[in-house]
């Protein structure tokens, strides 16, 4: 147990220094403040992490996978197959454009989709595939791209969570048809709020500036119905500064997470399975707890450790689709789906932590083992 006098150790701890405030005053300064050179810059930047690929940013990775699904051309009378074990932007974007979302499960050790359960989805209507990087690990890009491309789909890599994650040296974001990126404050890093489509597609990338912005390229000459999803520049000049400490604070997670997989001992605990070739950048260091989860968290709490449940309700069961579903007489079968989300918490890896936060959090977990 941590003293009366030891701190809470935060689930996550977003991070916003003097050069972020720095950044953001320059540009409030400037008087340029939306669309303007810092979101170009701040493209540009980030192409280095997407292999070179054209980069156009959002207000939030939300629209990001909203946008990119309608530059498709993904609507009414399609399918796309989604995890259940997500956040529900993923399944809410398919929703957004008017198509069909078929859930398919996930692997057990990566939390992430199938490819097995991938290609039993399929019908002729699907029209993509969204792997999720769950956690900060990379989906099996290789065997989901080699099913998309036998059945021509769409790939829309969801890598809200994996900002420099990579399969076999291959950045998470240059597999697909594109792939979207979120810069939310609790993210790797962030840019307050915004999100980025990567594409190797000049085309799809130029229908993607067009939608974020009225469907206009040229003011007033509206080519096509599009919205308003900008980034503004001030949250550019963030994302800027944040995009040059990733590489560092990516590093650090990874070592974080290192020393807590070789610590953690407890028997009723499983720790991250990482795939052969796999970068996982731990956006979350999530472990399986066999027991009672919630006394579990409680006890991690007690002990200042803090922790939480991405996600304790699989998408599928979620009101909006649940109902719809069972009105129409649908049930998913997904059982690795929901065993994750009976068992998983997710434990502080965020690189603010110290050497001692690390010590507390894993004699905090170990003593799990003695009482569960």
């Amino acid at each position: 147990m941590p003293s009366s006098n030891a701190q809470p150790i935060p689930a996550a701890r977003p991070v916003i220094g003097e050069e972020e405030i720095e950044a953001a005053v320059r540009v409030l300064r400037s008087g340029r403040v939306v669309q303007g050179p810092e979101v170009a810059a701040f493209e540009e930047g980030f192409s280095e992490f997407v292999a070179g690929r054209h980069c156009v940013a959002v207000n939030s990775g939300t629209s990001a996978l909203h946008l990119l699904l309608m530059a498709l051309g993904i609507g009414p009378g399609d399918e796309v197959v989604v995890p259940s074990f997500s956040f529900a932007a993923s399944a809410n974007s398919v929703r957004l454009v008017g198509a069909d979302v078929v859930f398919a499960d996930i692997d057990p050790d990566t939390y992430c989709l199938s490819p097995a359960a991938v290609e039993a989805a399929i019908t002729p209507r699907t029209a993509a595939i969204m792997p999720v990087h769950l956690y900060g690990h990379p989906a099996a890009m290789d065997r989901i791209t080699e099913i998309a491309d036998r059945h021509k789909l769409a790939v829309v890599e969801d890598a809200c969570q994996a900002h420099a994650a990579a399969l076999h040296g291959t950045p998470v974001g240059a597999f697909g048809s594109g792939g979207t990126f979120s810069f939310y404050p609790t993210k790797n890093m962030h840019s307050l709020e915004g999100g980025m489509v990567s594409t190797a597609d000049a085309e799809i990338a130029r229908t993607l500036r067009l939608l974020r912005n009225q469907g206009m390229e040229q003011r007033y000459a509206n080519e096509i119905v599009g919205a308003n999803m900008r980034m503004t520049d001030v949250s550019a000049a963030v994302g800027r500064v944040q995009l040059a400490k990733l590489p560092g604070w990516t590093d650090r997670r990874i070592a974080n997470a290192a020393y807590l997989s070789e610590h953690i001992t407890a028997a009723n605990v499983v720790t991250p399975v990482v795939a052969e070739g796999a970068r996982h950048i731990y956006h979350q260091y999530t472990i399986r707890v066999r027991g009672d989860r919630d006394a579990a968290m409680a006890q991690l709490t007690g002990a200042g450790v803090g922790n939480a449940v991405y996600y304790p309700t699989p998408i599928h069961r979620l009101k909006p689709y649940w109902e719809p579903d069972q009105k129409a007489g649908r049930h998913w079968d997904l059982p690795e789906t929901e065993r994750a989300a009976a068992e998983v918490v997710s434990l502080p890896v965020h690189p603010s932590l110290t050497e001692g936060d690390l010590e507390r959090i894993v004699t905090a977990v170990n003593a799990l083992g003695e009482t569960l």
